[in-house]
Formats: C-alpha cells, sequence, structure tokens
C-alpha cells in the first residue's frame, strides 16, 4: 500500500504553439483545463487503470469548495476554491502531497446551482504565472510563489454578469495574452489581456441573435492554426465564431445552430478539434456538428458543415481528439466513438447503469480512455486499439459525495482527481 496522507483544514495542432507560450514548460505540465493541446489527451504511454482508496498515493482535503480542475506546471498543481467569503488560488506540491499556498483573489459569490460554485473556471498556466478566473469577475496573474503580479474585475470594468448560472468559462492562452470569453444575455465579449502586465490588448464586441437562455454559454474557447495564422475559436450563443488571436477579430461565423430559436439552449459542453474538423456539440446534448475550419474561414458558411449528428451528443462534458476519433460522453453515460471527418460511429458503450450522471469530461491516456461520474467513479475503457474496446475497470473512492465535476488530469505516469472534497494523486 502506498503512503496515504490526510490535509485539513485547508491540419491544426496546438501543441507547438502552446509549448511556446512560458519559460518553463515540461513535458509533464497539464497546462489547462483540457491538456496543453485542449483536446483531452494525456502524453506518455504508462498510467494506472485501477485505483481505490487505499492504493491513492495521497489525498488531501481542499480547503473550501469548488468545481475547477487542476492545471499543472513544474511540480505544482494550481485550482481554484472559494472559502470564508474569499477566493482563492490554491499550489499544491505534487510530489510531497501538500498545500504550498493560498492567494486571496477578490470576494467569493458563491453557488446558484446546486453542482456549481464561485470557483468553477480552471485556472491556467504558462508554467510562469497561474492565471485565476472567478465567478465575481476577478482575475489574477499570480506567481509560483503565490504573489498577485496583477489583478482586475472584469464586471467592474465591463459591466455586471448576467449568467442565469454559475460562470464555467475557463480562460484561455495565447503566446503573449491571456483571454476570456464573456457569453451571455446583453453585452458579450472576448478579451485579451497581456500576460505579464494585464493591460488590454484588444476586446471584440460578440452580439450575437441568440434568443433568451441560449445567448448564454459557459463553454471554453479553442486555440488553434490554421495556414499558419493563430485562430481563436469560440462556441456559444447558437454560433461558433472564429477570430485572429493577434487582435481579436471576427474572421468567420457559422449560425444555425439553434434553427428553431429555442430559448433555452446555453451550452456547457466546449468544442474540440481533431485535424482540420472542430466538433460542436449543441441543443443540450442533442446534436453534434463537425466543421471544417479551413473552408469555414475561406467563407464557405454553412457549406463548412462536414456533417452533422442529431442522435448524438453531450450536454456538460466536453469531447476528448486523438488520432482521427472523437470521443463522446453522454450525460448519462453512454461512451461513443466516431471518426471526426465522417461524424460515423465507431463504436459505441454504455456504462453501467447509475442516478449519477456525467459532468467532468473524458480523457485519453496511453490505450484507455478515462470517464468519472458524479459520485467520483472512474471507469476505464479499452483498448482503445481494439475493434470493440470493453469497460475493463470501475474504481471507486470513498469520497463520493456529489458532486464531482472536476475531470481527471495527466501527471507523471499517474493522475490527479479532484472530488467534492479532496485531491488525490493515483500513480502507475
Amino acid at each position: 500500500m502506498n503512503a496515504y496522507l490526510r490535509m485539513v483544514g485547508l491540419g491544426l495542432t496546438t501543441t507547438a504553439m502552446l509549448g511556446s507560450l512560458g519559460q518553463s514548460v515540461h513535458g509533464e505540465d497539464w497546462q489547462q483545463w483540457r491538456g496543453n493541446d485542449q483536446t483531452g489527451v494525456a502524453p506518455g504511454s504508462a498510467y494506472p487503470t485501477q485505483w481505490n482508496e487505499d492504493t491513492a498515493a495521497w489525498r488531501l482535503e481542499i480547503p473550501g469548495s469548488g468545481g475547477s480542475t487542476p492545471v499543472i506546471a513544474g511540480g505544482q498543481a494550481f485550482l481554484t476554491s472559494g472559502r470564508d467569503g474569499q477566493n482563492h488560488l490554491l499550489s499544491f506540491d505534487i510530489e510531497a502531497g501538500k498545500l504550498l499556498w493560498s492567494t486571496k483573489v477578490g470576494t467569493d459569490r458563491g453557488a446558484k446551482h446546486r453542482k456549481g460554485s464561485g470557483a468553477n473556471p480552471s485556472a491556467v498556466t504558462d508554467g510562469v504565472l497561474a492565471y485565476a478566473y472567478f465567478r465575481s469577475g476577478d482575475l489574477a496573474a499570480i506567481g509560483k510563489d503565490g504573489a498577485i503580479r496583477w489583478q482586475k474585475n472584469l464586471q467592474d470594468i465591463y459591466g455586471t454578469d448576467t449568467l442565469w448560472w454559475d460562470l464555467g468559462t475557463s480562460p484561455l492562452l495565447t503566446e503573449n495574452a491571456v483571454v476570456v470569453a464573456v457569453m451571455q444575455t446583453g453585452p458579450s465579449y472576448l478579451v485579451a489581456f497581456d500576460k505579464q502586465t494585464g493591460d488590454e490588448l484588444w476586446k471584440t464586441d460578440r452580439q450575437l441573435d441568440a434568443p433568451e437562455e441560449a445567448a448564454q454559454s459557459y463553454s471554453t474557447p479553442l486555440l488553434t492554426t490554421v495556414s499558419g495564422k493563430p485562430i481563436i475559436a469560440v462556441m456559444g450563443a447558437d454560433h461558433l465564431t472564429l477570430h485572429s488571436a493577434a487582435d481579436g477579430k471576427e474572421l468567420a461565423r457559422l449560425g444555425g445552430f439553434n434553427p428553431d430559436g429555442e430559448k433555452f439552449f446555453r451550452s456547457i459542453s466546449s468544442p474540440v478539434i481533431s485535424g482540420d474538423v472542430i466538433v460542436c456539440p449543441y441543443s443540450r446534448g442533442k446534436t453534434l456538428t463537425g466543421v471544417k475550419l479551413s473552408s469555414l474561414l475561406d467563407g464557405k458558411g454553412e457549406k463548412a458543415i462536414a456533417w452533422m449528428r442529431d442522435d448524438l451528443g453531450s450536454d456538460v462534458p466536453t469531447p476528448a481528439a486523438v488520432d482521427g476519433r472523437i470521443y463522446v460522453c453522454g450525460d448519462k453515460g453512454t461512451i461513443t466513438a466516431i471518426a471526426a471527418e465522417t461524424g460515423e460511429t465507431v463504436w459505441s458503450l454504455p456504462m453501467p447503469k447509475s442516478s449519477d450522471a456525467f459532468s467532468s469530461s473524458p480523457l485519453v491516456a496511453a490505450d484507455s480512455l478515462y470517464v468519472t461520474r458524479e459520485n467520483a467513479v472512474t471507469y476505464v475503457i479499452g483498448p482503445l486499439s481494439v475493434d470493440e474496446p470493453k469497460l475493463i475497470a470501475t474504481n471507486k473512492l470513498a469520497d463520493d459525495k456529489p458532486y464531482t465535476v472536476a475531470s481527471l488530469v495527466a501527471f507523471e505516469k499517474g493522475f490527479l482527481l479532484r472530488t467534492k472534497t479532496s485531491l488525490y494523486r493515483f500513480v502507475e
């Protein structure tokens, strides 16, 4: 048995681009919510497939509450939390299994939804600074020593949050900026700040004609390249928009995701990119659409749509993408692999029935797919290299209280998992 620790009271790729975002980036770093290339795929080839409470390398009780996924740089894990009426960015030493520091970042606005909190967005890091964003509108850049380098409140500057539920959009890093998408009823925009100084670099309005709650989105933008140019893709408010990462200028727009004008088609699941195809979940998990990025940028509009499925999707979990396949986790637990180019089903596998849904997003590690329920049970499906993968492991933990919404992340042949109250580490 491993030592158990507890602390109480406290052709398009993004990989090369993100590798240049910071000066202290290591192969094992997990710089943002869906990984360095935003596909939900772990580097390396050796990861555990089975664990339980007794085999955890360590477990730490997290002070406060939050739903953010850990991000990793230089052996430190960063995650957000609300505690004693304040937002906090927490840093953990992964090897030692201990809390290093907790930095206050404004006033915690708490939660509207039983699954939410005032600390839902995941931090991002360039290896030098970590950037934390909260429901209160507070955005801060914090050093690896816990000292705030700059801080501002987007709602004080640009207007009050009008989301019906808890802010969930995570920031995005480009080469020189931290970018935040605000998609809500009322003034919506994309804004970029200098990573080092916090100065506004550009701001682009994103006012679209989505009705009522459909104008609201909790998804996270993607960074990619098209014809050698860095592009930001944003999904929400019934539209996919593509923007120049240099100045935020809108380069292309695709609507039609809500043809009947449904008032409550808010979007939570983020898109994912595979090659030249961006896959967009929408319609509260009822549709999945593949769009050719190069065609959309060429002005082809609806003709850029490569395929559309109205029998498949995910409302909350964001799909994973690797080797030309998209792995979709339905909210009730059916896992479906589809071909990114055609949208055709490769295989489908239902998980064991449960009253608990799925809110965290799937992770591909080595030759397996990992999906975690809201009760912290992680199912492992594999091998992915065979025609019909099977359920090969069911991993349960003591902290099974609702709701685990953070996603499993990879680190040095192992994983970090944030449950309702704890942070766990599992190793090979």
